[in-house]
């Protein structure tokens, strides 16, 4: 395959990451060439101003924001304005300029003073299961949030986005953590992995998956894209 330019016009990039209508599932991680997945427990440190390119085009060609609730936290998740450099990106792609950030939590962590919460102009929705506080749930949906249970001890992830297909979000956007990733895997929910590659060398802290998987999953490379030696590659996930 062809390593091509990361192109840097936001209509060549969001060409080149653009799928076909209909329902799908991504997934978007940063890695280093050692497989670290953050350095002192973010993100960030990996990324590059490719990356945070691809990070925002994804976001703005996706309906919804599918993110585990240690990781919002981790990574001080924000909601999706208007006059965000996304929102004002997804205006330009003809996209409504706000989506919901739709946060997974078995035990419904997420605080109703949270910024996700009180700061959101698309409700922030949470996907949690019969197990959590019920009281806890009632609280988030009074501060504004959008209670999904799906599951009774365990969070079901295909009841999960298949509820939200019904709500048109039909193309979602997962962006971790591990944990979440992998339970994607296990759902077979997953159809594209989109992981930047960067030219570093971390040594030690997680991984892109927690632990091992019962059957490797197979990939196709579908496309490789590069800037200032960072890969930018995408992955069809076989079923």
């Amino acid at each position: 395959m062809t390593v091509l330019p990361l192109p840097r016009d936001p209509a060549g990039l969001a060409d080149a990451y653009r799928v076909a209508p209909g329902r799908h599932l991504r997934v978007n991680f940063v890695a280093s060439l050692d497989g670290a997945i953050s350095v002192e427990g973010r993100s960030g440190g990996l990324g590059s101003p490719g990356d945070r390119r691809v990070f925002r085009v994804l976001r703005a060609l996706a309906d919804a924001v599918l993110v585990g609730a240690g990781t919002a936290a981790a990574e001080g998740y924000r909601p999706v304005l208007a006059d965000s450099e996304v929102g004002r990106l997804r205006t330009v792609l003809d996209r409504p300029a706000t989506m919901p950030v739709v946060v997974v939590s078995r035990r419904a962590s997420l605080s109703p003073d949270h910024q996700l919460v009180t700061g959101a102009v698309t409700p922030t929705l949470l996907v949690t299961c019969g197990a959590s506080d019920a009281d806890r749930r009632a609280a988030l949906g009074a501060a504004g949030v959008e209670v999904l249970v799906c599951g009774d001890d365990e969070v079901d992830l295909v009841a999960a986005c298949d509820e939200l297909a019904d709500r048109g979000h039909q193309q979602v956007l997962c962006e971790g953590g591990p944990a979440l990733f992998q339970a994607a895997l296990a759902a077979g929910l997953v159809d594209e992995l989109d992981l930047t590659i960067a030219p570093l060398l971390v040594g030690g802290g997680p991984a892109l998956l927690p632990h091992g998987l019962p059957t490797p999953a197979a990939a196709q490379l579908t496309q490789l894209l590069e800037e200032d030696s960072v890969l930018f590659t995408r992955y069809a996930l076989r079923s």
